[in-house]
């Protein structure tokens, strides 16, 4: 089974591993320019580079760990205390970071431009739990990202959300992962770390802002379980798809599912997909033609897309701090009120033209034009391919976890009773 994800994984490594063949030693902050006033424990204090190869070492072990815990094991115990373990390691012990999450940007930026070399170990965290998703699930989410972990510990009365707000504020994810893999490209900001709403409080510091979104998203992960996890991380979105392809995923059940129905309410992801045995089927003539609709559909949503943030692109790129400064002088000469603040007053002391600032806004606006076009074709395929994939009906004799959403939390495994049976035989 493992064979048939080689060649793809082998493709993304070789891709990815073009973009680090001169590595740098340690993790350099990007040099992108931005007003953001970086805390003064922003990034943890540097460590030799032996330590940056034991945590790749300990993500590794924690992963396998976590795999045999849920895919042999199937303990929901040993899970909890995985994630205890990851949030003190990665989470308050390596303060945040590296994460994968995070690693998105760093691997962006590396990949559409020549002058920033990603480390290597960045990229090992980037690449190591998406290959564990290849071939096991989302194993990561189960009890090794410390943003999970925290969220799952803090999950005590999970309820539903209807599902058309599941749906809406499941494309969210989308949004900020192109957003961020366009920001990082176009070397204006790194939207993930600096509004990681964790990090503040594993680092016992930060904005206060950011300590108090984080503490409301623990609050609300009591009744809406993994808040962040499932409507903002955008490394979500690469583990979802990654996932859908396991070779080997948890199930439900340990043996062969007898239907009761029992863990029908079980998820508070709703990541649970029935059986459909009973259900009537379809007109195969209506089937075929809704099936060809939405196909149609795929490709006006991805020009839709492209088409929107292309002309949404001069707003984007106002997250640059040159095409912001620009914009301040601007308004500065046109309306006479002098730009008083700090890059406005090392601008005018800097013997730059605005000839000069004005162009250089011009070649960064058209920049952002260019991938944001890109970046608009991706959101614009991703809710199409959703919308198709929902005309596709898949014939299932069993209860079993939807391979995307599935966190491999082993919640549902105490609902089943082939599992308590098979417990008492044992005991």
């Amino acid at each position: 089974m493992i064979k048939r994800y080689t060649k793809p994984v082998l493709i993304l490594i070789i891709l990815l591993w073009s973009t680090v063949s001169s590595a740098q030693e340690r993790f350099p902050r990007p040099e992108f320019q931005t007003d953001y006033i970086y805390p003064e424990h922003q990034l943890p204090l540097h460590r030799s580079q032996i330590w940056e190869y034991i945590d790749v070492g300990v993500l590794v072990a924690a992963l396998l760990v976590t795999s045999w815990l849920a895919l042999k094991k199937r303990s929901r115990k040993g899970l909890i205390l995985m994630s205890v373990f990851s949030l003190a390691y990665f989470g308050f012990f390596r303060e945040g970071c590296v994460c994968p999450i995070g690693s998105v940007q760093n691997v962006a930026l590396a990949l559409f431009n020549g002058s920033y070399t990603i480390p290597l170990t960045v990229l090992l965290f980037f690449l190591i739990p998406l290959i564990f998703a290849l071939l096991f699930g989302r194993i990561f989410c189960a009890g090794v990202c410390p943003l999970g972990a925290i969220q799952e510990l803090t999950g005590f009365r999970p309820v539903k959300l209807p599902k058309a707000v599941e749906s809406i504020m499941a494309a969210v994810p989308f949004i900020y992962l192109a957003l961020a893999v366009l920001f990082a490209a176009m070397e204006s900001q790194f939207i993930i770390c600096k509004y990681d709403p964790f990090v503040g409080i594993f680092r016992l510091d930060g904005k206060y802002t950011m300590i108090v979104f984080g503490a409301l998203l623990l609050l609300a992960g009591i009744f809406i379980n993994r808040p962040y996890c499932r409507y903002l991380c955008p490394y979500g979105v690469l583990l979802n798809i990654f996932s859908r392809f396991a070779g080997k995923h948890l199930t439900i059940t340990p043996a062969e599912c007898i239907n009761c129905r029992l863990c029908e309410e079980a998820c508070p992801y709703d990541a649970i997909l029935p059986s459909n045995i009973d259900q009537p089927l379809e007109d195969p003539s209506e089937s075929r033609k809704r099936f060809i609709r939405y196909f149609m559909l795929i490709p006006l949503f991805a020009a839709a897309g492209g088409f929107i943030l292309y002309n949404s692109a001069p707003a984007l790129s106002s997250v640059h701090r040159d095409v912001r400064l620009a914009r301040e002088i601007r308004t500065e000469n046109e309306s006479g009120i002098e730009a008083v603040s700090k890059t406005a007053s090392a601008f005018k002391e800097s013997g730059q033209t605005e000839k000069e600032l004005y162009s250089n806004e011009q070649v960064i606006t058209e920049r952002f034009k260019k991938a944001s076009i890109w970046a608009g074709i991706f959101l614009g395929l991703s809710l199409g391919i959703s919308l198709f994939a929902m005309t596709i009906r898949k014939t299932r004799t069993e209860y079993k976890p939807h391979q995307g959403k599935c966190y491999s939390c082993g919640r549902c495994f105490k609902y089943c009773p082939v599992e308590a049976k098979i417990k008492i035989e044992k005991a």
